[in-house]
């Protein structure tokens, strides 16, 4: 049991550290743009940014490929798609990036009836790992 307690505060120590990271990264990465920094200046941020995005990835999805076809998924790989359009937009950036922050949002706020809405199951499927699993049998329930 206290094996348990310790190794779930473990988990979310990482996932809690990983995404304060993929967020200051990522707002580092939108300040830049946003002031007109070269992008010899930014390229490290980029890196920074995607490589702590796809360590949540990891973390997210964990043993299972469920994540990959569930609306939390495929709003990260919809972000994913736009930060690499970037260099091909390059005038438009900054609402890229904008757009890239509002899903983000979005996508970690809104109820996990939504969030674990698997597009292949065409249904809420609980995979029982990732943040606000614990409360989908809450939402259930009301």
């Amino acid at each position: 049991m206290l094996d348990r307690i310790l190794n779930q505060l473990t988990t979310r120590g990482w996932n809690i550290a990983l995404r304060t990271a993929h967020i200051a990264t990522m707002g580092v990465l939108l300040g830049g743009h946003a002031f007109n920094r070269p992008p010899g200046e930014l390229k490290p941020w980029l890196w920074w940014t995607v490589g702590t995005g796809l360590a949540l990835c990891v973390s997210e999805a964990g043993a299972s490929l469920l994540w990959f076809h569930q609306l939390r998924g495929l709003m990260t790989f919809a972000k994913l798609l736009l930060i690499c359009a970037v260099p091909l937009l390059w005038s438009y950036r900054l609402p890229v990036l904008l757009a890239v922050v509002v899903i983000g949002s979005v996508g970690s706020h809104m109820p996990a009836r939504f969030r674990y809405y698997s597009v292949v199951y065409r249904q809420v499927v609980a995979c029982h790992n990732g943040p606000g699993s614990g409360r989908m049998k809450d939402e259930e329930d009301a």
